[in-house]
């Protein structure tokens, strides 16, 4: 698994119990999920169809730093299948799993749009073609 990004848990993440707040952390999520479909789908157009079950496996305190890992389980027609991990980098643990993502690509009227794409491209990939 690919870790993307590290956020910082900073007071106003906080929940009454003084932990990171999971609606904070789901739109976390959200946001990188979308931002790594966007540019592996190549296309600026892309809405969160399905998130599976989330399981909160522990969490995270004010000054923690947390890591968003993401990997690709499929590519659809339209969409982008992926798995999400977030860990504390202070503790060790696994914070929460979400077993699949599921983004796809939308046209100008909202109706999903095939994205033509059918593997990971890195940017050293794309860098090459150009």
């Amino acid at each position: 698994m690919k870790f993307h990004t590290r956020k910082w848990v900073k007071p106003e993440d906080l929940n009454p119990n003084s932990t990171l707040f999971g609606g904070r952390l789901l739109a976390w999520i959200d946001e990188e999920i979308a931002l790594y479909a966007i540019i592996q789908l190549e296309s600026p157009r892309i809405v969160t169809k399905h998130m599976s079950e989330i399981n909160f496996r522990s969490s995270a305190k004010q000054g923690d730093i947390v890591e968003i890992g993401i990997d690709v389980i499929k590519f659809g027609n339209t969409s982008l299948t992926l798995l999400c991990e977030v860990r504390n980098m202070m503790t060790k643990e696994t914070i929460i799993t979400i077993d699949s993502i599921t983004m796809v690509s939308v046209d100008l009227n909202g109706k999903p749009h095939p994205h033509g794409k059918n593997k990971i491209e890195f940017v050293e990939e794309r860098l090459k073609k150009g």
